[in-house]
């Protein structure tokens, strides 16, 4: 019943499951996902890291995905195969993981390939994934044949808590998009001769040197409309230069530039030909010199190998560190670029040993994010790639406490699945991580990698350790794409309970120990999450999608104390922040800037963008068919809703005129919501266009005698409705079914467009008569012009039009709630129509139903490789929190984008201090703590004679309990009350029995007699 093809289907080669990978387009782009949708991949090599990039590769979705590692299945494989299980101990990884791997994407077939024995077994993929498994003289002979035929080429491997990859795409390798980031677009306000080109109404451009620009409606520089790309020379925030235009003609007005995307070229060396002059990407400028000491170093671990029949070298052996330091000072004599006259880093080295057997969950999430990330790159073209070498490490995570001792004792195997880990951080560190209690807040995206690491690690497996999560959500579709731990069987279920069972399944050590809830964690809730469970905990985790959510727990963790570990990603984007009690501010010291809004008179009159065209239509949307049928439900259910409506602000008469028109020519059939949805779309689109031209005729000119329509400002076009144009008829279909559903009209699906036609075409259309005194508000600072136009009479007599609600029988109306991920329902449908429509009006560039939905919707971009990486990087400070680390440096925040690459790390900034009568205290973490329910007058005295400050007022939420302004003889009744009965007096409620803490806010004076400010007071009851 649609012109609009919602066909889904993903068998076709042209085709994407939306619903599927909704998220992910927002990041890759229709294009990228359907050449990766091309590309058959091999990885080589099925331990932790090769299980994380083919995890993460299955979900993006490939052609096929191969694997190759018939080995056999050992115990301290599961240190971070999260697949494997003690009963599969023995069978070979590859058909084990083929099996599980084949339940995350019905559309990506898994297959195993046998070992490799003739290179013509390479020629059906386009990118091979080479890890750890593979020596380096194999990878150099596997990567000589991929380089010579055209095949992506990728290395890596971790060892402890470093790790590296290398990449090679060829020696002529195509980037389509280097950042992903939406083109850039502005209005131009002009246009010299020498080509340089000014922003309107000082507006950032955001160019770069070397981009490039097509114009258009530029009038007096014609010949820049026709599609030339123009090479942009940055002047500045607010300018940049196209070179001389003086030879096509005068620049008399308008013009919008646009970026565009030019595709890049890449030249990659071999593995062979890079290894001894390599080229790096740092992932941490703070250690900078590390990378070259650990291309040797990672070198010298195979070459150590080789000589010992295949075996790393032991855990904490002086012996073995002392040879692979020998190796890594040979190797720098045969590879002198390399280090570039500086000396081998003997410690680093030592420690690269003494880590060689080690597997560390974070370390393979984050290397298992960035690769697979370079695998969509190698498919699809999409983003630039790494070039060509990334070496990391975070042996800030080892432990510093001597209660964690490391040693040859301490670090070697104890027969667990937990061995890895014990090789890196000893084993009585490993019994602090499995004691701890941690609250997993939000079990989505990040919630799932989260608790997969936790599993693997062993966090809160001990007997007096513990998770809970809760997550007040279910588990969508869409969500499958990303969420790694739910399968198409579990959608409509709890994400939190099918999160818990999942790991359990993963960790039988965790059977008991990861308590479920659905409970979202707010002010509603804190007789659940009360002081008890707060003070019960080690630290906590957000894994959320929202800053208010985000900003409560916070608060919490500050008020109880509690070290957070918060996250976040955006596309390629992800960021991490650690906050730790008495140490780093919190995450709610610093917010970014809110987003600026669309001006109202913009939304209403003049558009020049997209965007505003689809918030205009959301709008539209939610008025038609949300607002309205609520208030017609109010005004039928509530006695004085007319009398409380006539006391209200802004568009009263609206609200009477669409109750009256519900009630009063509400539709009897489907008909007639056609012709209802026909006539708004002639107000809308026609009608209302006349009236804004009539207003402002095209030739209008403003006070000052410049054009109206100028800059920012276009002239519109009234629409005149075509059953050929798709949004049209759209606009018409999705209408009249959402309007059938307020009133619970059946609707047949199936209806041919012929059904509509005849309807259409034997309407009586009213012909436009314009409003001579309606007044139209220009400029968004303006007033608004019909703010004060006295309304008082004709508001009386719509609401005596309203029929009584006792006389219309109980009626009531559906009210539509927008839902963006369902393509049945027809809400993108006419909210696609509504916004293309009104850009037909203003002659803006037309978004397809995929944009809209994601501007319409606020779809926030997502893919389960930045994922990955953002939770390797958290668990990796994980182990920091665990450890108590008092020393900030050894703290990190991060920022990456992985479309670039890009690597940030910043120590976190440390906790303002303050001071009161000499006494320094932190302005975010102290307080001052009363035990018992002590009396105001006990209060009073205690902080007169403890601290020296005299409490001048004290108040409790919003209630003021005691000012020193008060009268003697309210003060008198105050003085000798507990805390709680104070409370009780001034609220007149009781404090909740569930509250062990109550928060006091005081003003108080120094001994000086000086205002000053000083903590808040915590009384503990």
């Amino acid at each position: 019943m649609s012109s609009t093809n919602n066909n889904n289907n993903a068998n076709k080669d042209d085709q994407i499951d939306e619903g599927l990978y909704s998220r992910q387009l927002y990041v890759l782009g229709k294009e990228a996902m359907l050449k990766m949708q091309n590309s058959n991949v091999l990885i080589i090599g099925l331990k932790g890291l090769g299980i994380e990039i083919a995890k993460n590769v299955a979900l993006a979705g490939v052609k096929s995905l191969t694997l190759q590692d018939n080995k056999s299945i050992e115990i301290e494989d599961l240190s971070t195969q999260f697949f494997f299980t003690e009963a599969d101990i023995g069978k070979p990884r590859d058909e084990v993981s083929k099996l599980k791997l084949s339940e995350l994407n019905a559309y990506v077939p898994i297959k195993i390939l046998e070992p490799i024995l003739e290179e013509r077994q390479l020629e059906p993929f386009q990118v091979i994934v080479a890890t750890e498994t593979m020596t380096l003289e194999d990878k150099i002979k596997l990567n000589e044949y991929c380089h010579s035929h055209g095949i992506k080429f990728i290395s890596t491997e971790t060892r402890g808590l470093f790790g590296n990859v290398f990449v090679d795409f060829g020696k002529d390798f195509t980037v389509i998009d280097t950042t992903g980031e939406e083109p850039r677009t502005g209005i131009v306000s002009d246009i010299e001769p020498d080509g340089t080109v000014t922003m309107l109404d000082d507006t950032r451009h955001g160019l770069e040197d070397g981009k490039y620009v097509k114009f258009t409606e530029v009038q007096g520089l014609e010949k820049l409309n026709d599609g030339t790309l123009f090479k942009v020379e940055v002047l500045g925030p607010f300018a940049f230069r196209i070179g001389n235009v003086e030879k096509f003609g005068t620049y008399e007005k308008g013009g919008i530039f646009t970026e565009v995307k030019v595709p890049t070229k890449i030249s990659f060396q071999s593995l062979k030909d890079s290894i001894t002059n390599p080229e790096f990407i740092f992932s941490d400028f703070a250690k900078f010199d590390r990378s070259a000491q650990l291309h040797l170093g990672f070198q010298a671990l195979h070459f150590f190998t080789i000589k010992h029949n295949g075996q790393l070298p032991r855990p904490m052996n002086e012996e073995d560190a002392n040879e692979l330091i020998k190796l890594v000072q040979d190797l720098s004599v045969q590879q002198p670029e390399v280090l570039a006259g500086n000396k081998v880093n003997d410690k680093l080295i030592k420690e690269l040993s003494y880590q060689a057997r080690g597997d560390i969950p974070g370390i393979v999430a984050f290397f298992g994010g960035l690769v697979a990330q370079e695998v969509l790159k190698a498919c699809s073209g999409k983003f630039t790639p790494l070039k060509q070498y990334m070496y990391f490490d975070s042996l800030e995570s080892l432990p510093d406490s001597k209660e964690f001792p490391r040693n040859e004792s301490t670090t070697s195997p104890i027969g667990s699945r937990y061995d890895n880990q014990i090789a890196v951080f000893g084993v009585d560190f490993q019994k602090k991580v499995a004691n701890s209690k941690v609250f997993l807040v939000g079990s989505g995206a990040i919630g799932c990698e989260m608790l997969k690491n936790w599993a693997l690690m062993g966090l809160g497996s001990g007997e007096n350790g513990g998770i809970v999560v809760t997550d007040n959500d279910s588990i969508e579709k869409s969500n499958l794409n990303r969420q790694f731990l739910f399968r198409s069987k579990d959608v409509g279920r709890n994400k939190s309970e099918v999160a818990a069972e999942s790991v359990i399944a993963m960790n039988q050590d965790l059977d008991g120990k990861v308590i479920p809830k659905i409970d979202k964690v707010g002010a509603e809730s804190e007789d659940i999450f009360d002081d008890a469970f707060w003070q019960s905990l080690d630290f906590v985790t957000n894994a959320l999608d929202n800053v208010d959510a985000r900003t409560y727990v916070d608060r919490r963790c500050v008020f109880y104390g509690k070290a957070l570990l918060e996250s976040g990603t955006l596309g390629t984007k992800g960021n991490t922040q650690v906050v730790i009690p008495r140490l780093t501010e919190s995450y709610s010291s610093s917010r970014d800037p809110p987003e600026k809004s669309i001006p109202l008179c913009t939304l209403r009159s003049f558009p020049s963008k997209i965007d505003h065209t689809i918030a205009w239509a959301k709008s539209l949307f939610q008025g038609y068919f949300y607002d309205t049928a609520e208030n017609v439900n109010l005004y039928m259910t509530q006695d004085n809703f007319i009398a409380q409506t006539m006391k209200q602000t802004g568009d009263v008469k609206g609200i009477l005129e669409s109750i009256n028109e519900s009630i009063n020519d509400k539709p009897a059939n489907f008909d007639d919501c056609v012709k209802w949805a026909r006539l708004e779309f002639e107000k809308k689109f026609n009608h209302d266009i006349k009236q804004l031209l009539y207003n402002f005729p095209a030739d209008a000119k403003t006070s000052n005698g410049e054009p109206f329509w100028s800059g920012a400002k276009r002239a519109p076009t009234p629409l005149v409705f075509d059953f050929n144009d798709s949004n049209h008829l759209d606009f018409v279909v999705g209408g009249a079914s959402l309007r059938a559903f307020n009133y619970d009209i059946p609707v047949d699906e199936s209806l041919p467009v012929d059904y509509f036609k005849n309807i259409i075409n034997n309407m009586s259309i009213p012909e436009f008569v314009p409003i001579t005194n309606l007044k139209i508000q220009v400029n968004d600072e303006d007033p608004d012009p019909n703010a004060n136009t006295p309304m008082g009479d004709d508001l009386d007599v719509l609401a005596a039009s309203l029929p009584a609600p006792s006389s219309l029988n109980g009626f009531k109306l559906n009210a539509v709630e927008f839902e963006k991920d369902d393509d049945t329902n027809h809400h993108i449908q006419f909210i696609t129509a509504c916004s293309n429509c009104r850009a037909e009006n203003y002659s803006i560039e037309l978004a397809d139903r995929q944009k809209t939905k994601f501007i319409a919707g606020s779809i926030i971009p997502a893919i389960a490789t930045t994922t990955s990486l953002v939770t390797g990087l958290v668990n990796l400070e994980l182990y920091k929190v665990v450890d108590q680390k008092t020393d900030i440096e050894q703290y990190k925040n991060g920022f990456v984008n992985l479309a670039l690459p890009f690597f940030g790390f910043s120590e976190p900034i440390g906790s303002p201090k303050a001071k009161y009568n000499e006494k320094t205290y932190d302005k975010i973490w102290d307080r001052f703590d009363i035990n018992g329910d002590i009396t105001l007058r006990a209060l009073l005295d205690h902080f007169e004679k403890e601290e020296g400050l005299e409490i001048t007022m004290l108040s409790y939420g919003v209630s003021l309990l005691y000012a020193s302004f008060f009268p003697p003889k309210k003060l008198k009744d105050r003085y000798d009350l507990p805390i709680t009965q104070l409370v009780k007096l001034v609220t007149k409620n009781e404090v909740p029995s569930h509250v062990r803490t109550m928060i006091l806010e005081i003003c108080a004076d120094d001994k000086q007699g000086e205002d000053v400010e000083v903590p808040f007071i915590t009384i503990h009851l």
